[in-house]
């Protein structure tokens, strides 16, 4: 897969050698003067030395696209000095990962790519990126957090060797970096190891210099420019560390569950229903100042690695679909019931991956299920859904749905084994009775009471009390 990674320091670094070792293409961004202090283990000085080599990656820096382009055709890493990683617009990545430890979201938006990761904290899944990695030292280092936000940051340093505030080499001054000493040389506590500003910096205790900022850079007082470690191995120096190889892993584990799901599934919201008992359209009464049809519309654009189609007879939502690169699929006979919807948005999901039924009960390769959604459920949440295609992926041959307590609801991912039965129903049943007739392979993710919620009366708009 094509994959960018905004940042290309020591953890980012960390984050390229795992995807490159499986074969993926990374083109890499930076700010123009890249202060990362463990400099020998990072991409980044490609930006200023033109190149870098790093434990068998190599990357060169490129100032134009076709540059890139032909750097990433070779097999090496590309790196650009592009702040806002505009070169996402001739990219197109399938990944984009914000590695820039900013502690803050930058301007990443979950929308960038079919798949967003957010390292470290500043990040929430399901709103601005579709999985965290925890980057705090500790028992869950690395983990892919699906829901929610990394540890917040606590502005204390990790331990290392039993330091922690004290294996940083801060800049004393406002000014530029001179360097005076070499990462990899042996420091005593109290020895000058770099001037900022015309100021001396002393080293906080005795170790290795594992990092520090190349010479002339302006810094602020204050600003990390140098580390520490007690543990003074050279090799340390010089390959990437435990934390950056532990994020590394839960980057790739999160965009190998990626690849296994890209292209493989549809979703198909319906929203063809006339509204009967609301009193009027429902489907284009505000939520928090939003159309509820717009609202659904907002979240299946976040799953741009699938094809989706409304089903509807409304042609302002069908038109607003197609602004967002969803196909709308014409149902005018709401009073058929919702098999119909099910049974048009099914037939055109399948047409679109040109799938065929050689025999009953099997189809081709390629379309592994089809997720569906109502449109009238306006709190169901992206991390919800999320879930929903990962359960599916992992356990084939399963009917998913969101629930609560054992009790399956909306949205529902239907295995493709069960499309010809689908096909087959009708009135207002939905597929509620092959649930039943499968209820050994329902698998339900569990939801809170409030995403679970549909809008049928105008009460319905009203908060749940839990």
């Amino acid at each position: 897969m094509k994959i960018l990674i905004k940042g290309a320091g020591d953890l980012a670094t960390g984050i390229a050698s795992r995807l490159y070792g499986a074969g993926h293409q990374i083109l890499m961004t930076e700010i123009e003067t890249p202060l990362t202090v463990r400099r020998t283990v990072a991409l980044s000085r490609a930006v200023y030395e033109k190149t870098a080599k790093v434990e068998g990656m190599e990357a060169f820096f490129a100032y134009l696209k076709e540059e890139a382009e032909h750097i990433l055709e070779r097999g090496d890493i590309a790196v650009m000095a592009d702040p806002e990683a505009s070169c996402r617009g001739w990219y197109m990545p399938d990944v984009i990962i914000d590695a820039i430890l900013a502690k803050e979201n930058l301007g990443t938006a979950i929308t960038d790519a079919p798949f967003v990761i957010g390292v470290g904290p500043g990040f929430t899944a399901g709103e601005d990126c579709h999985c965290v990695i925890e980057t705090k030292r500790g028992h869950t280092l690395g983990n892919i957090i699906w829901r929610g936000s990394a540890i917040p940051n606590t502005g204390v340093p990790g331990n290392v060797g039993g330091y922690t505030v004290e294996r940083l080499i801060r800049a004393s001054a406002d000014g530029n970096v001179e360097p005076k000493v070499r990462i990899g040389d042996l420091v005593e506590k109290g020895q000058v190891v770099a001037v900022t500003g015309g100021q001396p910096v002393y080293a906080q205790m005795s170790g290795i210099v594992r990092g520090m900022l190349q010479s002339g850079v302006p810094v602020k007082a204050g600003l990390k420019i140098g580390d520490i470690d007690a543990r003074a191995e050279v090799s340390h120096c010089y390959t990437i560390s435990d934390k950056a190889r532990a994020v590394g892993g839960g980057v790739l584990e999160a965009t190998t569950g990626f690849e296994r799901m890209s292209g493989r599934y549809a979703i198909v919201v319906l929203a063809a229903g006339a509204g009967t008992r609301f009193g009027g359209s429902k489907l284009h009464a505000l939520v928090d100042g939003v159309p509820m049809y717009e609202r659904m519309l907002q979240k299946v654009q976040v799953f741009s690695a699938f094809p989706a189609f409304v089903v509807t007879g409304d042609e302002k939502i069908a038109d607003e679909a197609k602004k967002r690169s969803i196909t709308p699929v014409w149902n005018d006979r709401p009073e058929e019931g919702i098999s119909l919807s099910l049974r048009l948005g099914l037939e055109a999901a399948v047409q679109s991956y040109r799938c065929e039924e050689p025999t009953p009960g099997t189809w081709e390769r390629g379309l592994k299920g089809v997720f569906f959604s109502v449109c009238d459920q306006p709190w169901l949440t992206v991390s919800t859904m999320q879930q929903i295609f990962r359960t599916a992926s992992l356990h084939p041959g399963s009917i998913v749905c969101a629930g609560r307590g054992g009790r399956g609801g909306n949205p529902v991912l239907w295995d493709c084994r069960y499309f010809s039965e689908l096909l087959e129903l009708s009135g207002d049943v939905g597929g509620r009775q092959l649930m039943n007739k499968y209820r050994e392979n329902v698998r339900i993710e569990e939801a809170d009471e409030r995403e679970l919620s549909d809008v049928d009366r105008q009460e319905d708009m009203r908060p749940v009390q839990v």
